[in-house]
């Protein structure tokens, strides 16, 4: 079956399949959340609905790490960037490739087997209009389907046991731009995943998908008129000053916000108590702010949206009229923690712009906006009354004007990596970027299809390593204090994030191809591996038959790898991140693929 959505064309059904997808479904929000709550499964790329992206497992642990070894391995046979990490669902694993997105089914009785793939075949003039190399993020399930997507916009849902495809529908049209890169997301019976494309001036959008059919239950866009924002009628009612009605076209010029960017292609969470999805929108377009000027509502903006209505119940601005790109796609972390003596619903968020935000997920109060490295400069600070950033005019980027040892860079201090969360000693472990950057805009007219961007970059190491040539390190912090427990710095950015285990254990990726653990409560370096290729996905763990192993994606690539994967020299090129990651060829090549690891 393939169906389009709102551009919009249904081209066939698939009558049976349906049933019995109708009939799974029925069951799939208890399945999936047992499958969620069981630490020997991996069931979404975020770890579970609150997306601490952590793990009871302890059989490895601090005093037993120095021992893991390479059980075995997988090679999907796809080169460039390999984001997010592959699902465990009972006995099988679940893994992916970048462009063409094919998935591999593997049964853990014999992962020397492939009980099933999926190869679809697309137009290869789908990767001209990907932004940052040719990546995927993942799958997700639900309903007894392996969810996925393509990067020419079509999203489809497999069965889990034999790869049939039940339903393939479009939501997402690349002659404009469009493409998939994020990882779906089920909760209940809906699945959401929005399009990537602001740097094409894409509209950004939510999209919820009926698990059983693929039809499209609701949009909810970034930008326009509050019927197609999808405001609920209280909207922001605890917090007036953020902004209520009509600001989706009011804080835009013309009818620029059409145009207009807030993209969201990073990760969702959701609280079952609230009924509630959390997400970002991402950067206005084009990034030249001279273009377009206003607050430009509601991008880089944190969503609180009923799922089963998509209706917003809150959404805060971090960046008001953007203008150094820090798309606010990041992880929102889901915590409990007490504040002020009182036991409180939390929600965490690194961004790119360098500050790491928690606010009440229930009202969408604002309790800590603190940088997570003193080099961010962009802002003096945050106002925790108004939610508003106070910048600094010396680093901002208007016309006829090149900012120079701007921080952070275009990349953020955080992109795209899931980050971790030990409930006990309630520490967030964060991989972080430490990159600064120079920055000239240019004029440029909008063409759909072509990139909308309006600026050159040249990106370099930020100054707090202690060699001043260091561009990524791993961070623990409280996130109610925002206070620092401990840094381990990297030589590349720590681009896919961190996975805790109860073992005591902070596990993550680097971009020049190994993967370590680190000590939780100092972050020593206690164990580490050199795979094939450099990682930017996160790591993931799972148990089977009474066993804990620990699993990593590797293949170099993304943004920080767009240089090596296009064999590009220009240090502008990119976006600016050739330049920055030039050595990065002289400690890893192309590959693609998954790494496990036992004792």
């Amino acid at each position: 079956m393939k169906r389009k959505v709102a551009n919009v064309s249904v081209s066939a059904a698939i009558g049976g399949l349906l049933v019995l997808a109708a009939a799974q479904t029925a069951f799939a929000d208890e399945d999936l959340t047992k499958r969620v709550n069981d630490p020997n499964q991996w069931a979404t790329q975020t770890g579970g609905y609150n997306s601490q992206h952590n793990s009871t497992l302890d059989q490895i642990n601090k005093n037993n790490v120095k021992n893991v070894k390479a059980a075995w391995s997988f090679s999907t046979g796809v080169l460039h960037g390999h984001e997010g990490a592959p699902l465990v669902i009972g006995d099988m694993m679940y893994i992916h490739s970048a462009f063409p997105n094919n998935t591999f089914a593997v049964n853990l009785n014999d992962p020397g087997k492939i009980v099933w793939s999926h190869k679809p075949k697309q137009d290869a003039s789908t990767k001209a209009v990907m932004c940052c190399d040719i990546v995927d993020r993942g799958v997700a399930y639900g309903a007894g389907q392996i969810v996925k997507k393509q990067a020419d916009g079509h999203l489809l849902a497999l069965d889990a046991k034999t790869g049939k495809v039940n339903w393939k529908v479009e939501l997402c049209d690349p002659k404009v731009g469009m493409t998939f890169t994020q990882a779906p997301y089920v909760v209940k019976d809906t699945v959401l995943i929005g399009c990537s494309g602001a740097e094409l001036g894409v509209r950004g959008a939510v999209n919820a998908v009926d698990i059983k059919t693929g039809a499209l239950k609701w949009r909810a866009f970034a930008t326009g008129p509050d019927n197609e924002i999808r405001l609920a009628k209280n909207f922001n009612e605890h917090n007036p000053h953020y902004g209520q009605f009509g600001l989706g076209t009011k804080t835009w010029e013309g009818d620029a916000w059409k145009i207009g960017g807030g993209t969201n292609w990073g990760w969702y969470a959701y609280d079952p108590k609230l009924n509630l999805f959390y997400y970002g929108s991402g950067n206005p377009a084009p990034w030249n702010e001279t273009m377009r000027p206003g607050d430009n509502k509601w991008t880089m903006t944190i969503w609180a949206r009923d799922v089963d209505t998509g209706e917003a119940k809150w959404g805060y601005q971090k960046t008001p009229h953007d203008e150094w790109d820090f798309a606010g796609v990041n992880q929102m972390v889901l915590t409990d923690q007490p504040v002020q003596g009182k036991m409180t619903p939390l929600l965490t968020h690194i961004d790119r712009n360098g500050i790491m935000y928690t606010l009440n997920r229930d009202t969408g109060k604002l309790i800590l906006a603190d940088k997570v490295d003193p080099a961010v400069n962009v802002f003096k600070k945050v106002d925790l009354k108004t939610g508003l950033p106070v910048r600094d005019p010396e680093f901002s980027t208007r016309m006829d004007h090149k900012g120079t040892n701007i921080c952070p860079s275009a990349m953020g201090f955080h992109n795209q990596g899931v980050d971790s969360y030990d409930p006990e000693s309630r520490t967030l472990y964060a991989g972080l970027n430490h990159i600064c950057m120079d920055w000239e805009p240019f004029m440029l007219p909008y063409r759909a299809g072509q990139f909308f961007v309006g600026a050159t970059l040249a990106m370099y190491p930020g100054p707090s390593g202690p060699t001043k040539t260091e561009m990524g390190t791993v961070r623990a912090f409280d996130t109610v204090s925002g206070k620092v427990k401990w840094s381990k710095w990297e030589k590349f950015a720590a681009w896919g994030g961190t996975l805790y285990t109860k073992g005591g254990l902070v596990w993550y990726n680097t971009l020049d191809g190994h993967i370590k653990a680190l000590d939780k409560n100092n972050g020593k370096e206690l164990w580490k591996f050199k795979m094939p290729s450099g990682g930017i996905g996160s790591p993931m763990t799972y148990a089977f038959k009474g066993k804990q192993y620990v699993a990593s994606m590797y293949g170099v690539g993304g943004w920080p790898g767009v240089g090596l994967v296009f064999d590009l020299t220009d240090p502008s090129a990119g976006l600016g991140a050739v330049g920055a990651f030039k050595e990065l060829q002289n400690h890893t090549n192309m590959g693609g693929g998954l790494m496990v690891f036992s004792l």
